[in-house]
Order: C-alpha cells, then structure tokens, then sequence
C-alpha cells in the first residue's frame, strides 16, 4: 500500500534533515543527488522546510553558473542551544554551542571538593550559567529576535539539552550515574541540581571514555573505523568498545572496564571494590609515574612542581634517542601490550586507539612500539593509533551527543 502524500512528505523532510545533520549545508540539487528525488519534489521540500524555520539558506555553493540549486541550505543553529560538560575528578569544563555545534563559550574550573558537595556542585552549576550567559543564547526558533548581546539573553533554562561526560560507571536501564567507588559524592549530586535547574532540558550523562569513543569515531584517530576500542590512559584505565559503528555498554554499563582486569606483573588481584591489582596497577598514572622513577626519567626539569604521568611520557618521546628514555618507553610498551593483546583476543576490532592523557603524550612513538609487540603476541591483525583529539575529546563526545538528541527530538 503507499504512503500517504503527508506521510511521503514526512518521510522526505526526514531523510533531507538526516542528510544536512551528517553532511552539513547542501544545495538543493546536491540533495536530490543524495536522496533520489525529482526535483520539484525536492524544490517543494526545501520550501517547506524553510517555511518552518528548520532550515535556511546559509550562502552558496561557489558553482560557476548562479540559480536556485546554487544556494545552500543548511539548519536552523538557533533553533535550540546545547551545553556540554568534562566533569573530571577535580574540575568541570563546559561549552555552549547552537544546534549545528558552532561553539559560542567556553570555560573550565577547577573543583575543590574538600568544600563539600554543596559548594562544591555549586560552583559547577554557577559555571554552566555563566558561560550560557556569555555565549548569548536568546530566544529561539520561529520566534527568535536576531538580536544578539546582554538585552537577548533569556534564563538560563533556555538550553534544551546538557551532555555530561564523567568517569564512572553509567546504568543502562536509567541513564544514571552509578555511586561508585572512589569517585566524588558531588559528581552524582551535579546531575541532579542541573536536571532541577533546567526542568525543560533533556540532561544526558554518559561516561567520559565512551564520548572520547564516539569523538574519534566522528572525528579523530577512528574516522575510517566502524569497529575499533578507544583505551583510555589516564589517572584511571578503561575502555570504550565500538562494534558495527555501535557504542557498546554491557549489561550492566560496565563494558570495558579493562582496569580491573587481571594481568601478569602486579602484586595482587583486583576485587570488586579496588581495581589495585589489575591492569590499573601496570599502566594507571601513579604507575606511569613509579616506572618512570625506575628507569630515571622522573625528573625531567628540575626543580618546580611534579611532572605529571602525561609530561614523562611526552618528554620521553622528544627525547627517545635518550637510552634511559627509550628503556621507559618500551617497558610502558610492553605493559600496554597486555591490555591490548587482551581486547584483541577477545573482540577482533582491527583498530586500537590510545586515548586519554598519556596515550595522546605517546603519540605514534608509543603507538608503533604497541603494535609492534601486538605482532608477535596475537595472529589478529590490528592497528594501533594514537588519539588525535586528546584531552579534548570527551567535551567534543558530550557535544555530539547533545546534538544528536536535540536535532532526534526536533526532526523526529
């Protein structure tokens, strides 16, 4: 039986949304070379998506004879803004963006959660607020003035979704954070005072090193790859696992928990309270950092504050000629290697990227030395790469997946 005209029509603003969301602006005849349709079909469609105030015309193509299919249309940005959060151990990063993901503001601050969860919550929503404040956001859709400065700025409720990547474990069932241990009571309790203070937002947390995942997916180290693990290095070790282009969580949201995993070198076993013992005793910071001291390479500038995990591996690599240097840059190798060759084995993904802190400091010096010893290990082929969004991954993950949900909620 076939569609209805409204459902036909439905369908096909659907499809044209779809393709600007992925591709960005598009000229008409661009879009009917994407989706098949006849022309006046997808005339009509552009006017009546304009009509509705989904989409305008942004500029053009640059073709060198001008008309109608020289225009290029692309969506609304400010039809609705986006938040997005970095909520690590001791600080919180924000950024505000319009629908498209142009960012209007960005700031960081650093929590002193000594204060108590109170304050300490806070001072992370106060940061949110000014940053929402700073980047101007007035009204929307349809309705919007195009005034912009302090006279346009609406409440600060105006956003209609907040993505927040944290560490810890997420349920899957809820889309709660998980009280787990070691993490800080404040982060739990900022989800909840931001959901108060924006009851009309959509407020999505997920956990920082599956966003990492989805931002070298979208547009880092993994952007050729539909199935590959991001290992996070970092104070902490996880693993995010993407297979056919799907995030996967596990059933209990703790799919790549890979710092509990037991491993050859350590003194002990992980138990399930305390991952010392797992591979987090090989190759977490203070780890990192207790190898470094072995093979001397700890004190890399002399008198000033403590070098961080991040700036031994980073100096290690700009000095690998170094003997001292190179002993520490493969030892860390062989340690990664137990980790990796363990994804291997198990998931096949053909594709490794070291994320987090130390493994954007490796670079392609620490990546070739994993891969290298992934060879002899494993008889599976696999690539190993270095991040390419580094530290700035889990705010671009959290921002992604602001903008899907809202551009899903808006489109249908």
């Amino acid at each position: 039986m076939p569609a209805s005209p409204s459902t036909a029509r439905a369908i096909n603003d659907r499809l044209a949304l779809r393709l600007l969301q992925r591709e960005g602006p598009l000229t008409a005849g661009q879009l009917k070379q994407l989706t098949g349709l006849s022309r006046p079909t997808v005339a009509d469609l552009v006017e009546r998506l304009t009509a509705s105030g989904l989409i305008e015309m942004v500029g053009e193509s640059g073709a060198q004879r001008r008309g109608p299919n020289a225009r290029l249309y692309g969506i609304v940005g400010d039809r609705a803004h986006l938040a997005a959060l970095d909520v690590r151990l001791e600080s919180v990063s924000v950024l505000v963006s319009d629908l498209v993901g142009r960012v209007l503001a960005e700031a960081s601050v650093p929590i002193d959660a000594d204060a108590g969860t109170g304050p300490a919550v806070e001072q992370a929503v106060a940061l949110v607020e000014r940053a929402v404040k700073e980047a101007g956001t007035g009204p929307t859709g349809p309705e919007a003035t195009g005034v912009r400065g302090p006279e346009s700025v609406r409440e600060w409720g105006s956003l209609h979704t907040v993505g927040i990547g944290a560490p810890g474990l997420i349920d899957p069932a809820t889309g709660e954070l998980r009280n787990t241990t070691g993490l800080p009571a404040w982060h739990r309790s900022l989800v909840g005072a931001l959901q108060e203070r924006l009851p009309d937002a959509r407020v999505v947390v997920e956990n920082e090193t599956n966003l990492a995942a989805l931002a070298e997916m979208r547009d880092g180290a993994a952007r050729d790859r539909d199935t590959f693990v991001l290992l996070w290095l970092d104070m902490g070790i996880g693993a995010a696992v993407v297979l056919d282009g799907a995030l996967r969580r596990g059933a209990s949201g703790g799919a790549g928990e890979l710092g509990f995993l037991p491993v050859p070198g350590t003194r002990g076993l992980p138990s399930a309270t305390d991952c010392e013992g797992g591979f987090h005793s090989l190759a977490g910071a203070t780890a990192v950092l207790e190898l470094a001291r072995e093979c001397g390479v700890l004190d890399i500038g002399g008198a000033g504050e403590p070098a961080t995990a991040a700036q031994v591996v980073r100096w290690a690599v700009a000095t690998a000629a170094d003997v001292r240097a190179a002993r520490f840059l493969d030892t860390l190798a062989d340690r990664l290697a137990l980790g990796v060759a363990s994804v291997v084995a198990l998931l096949d993904p053909g594709c490794v990227v070291l994320g987090g802190e130390v493994g954007q400091a490796g670079g392609e010096e620490l990546a070739v030395r994993v891969a290298e010893r992934i060879a002899g290990m494993s008889p599976l082929p696999v690539e190993v790469r270095p991040s390419v969004l580094g530290d700035t991954a889990v705010l671009r993950g959290a921002l992604l997946t602001a903008q899907d949900g809202a551009q899903d909620d808006l489109f249908g």
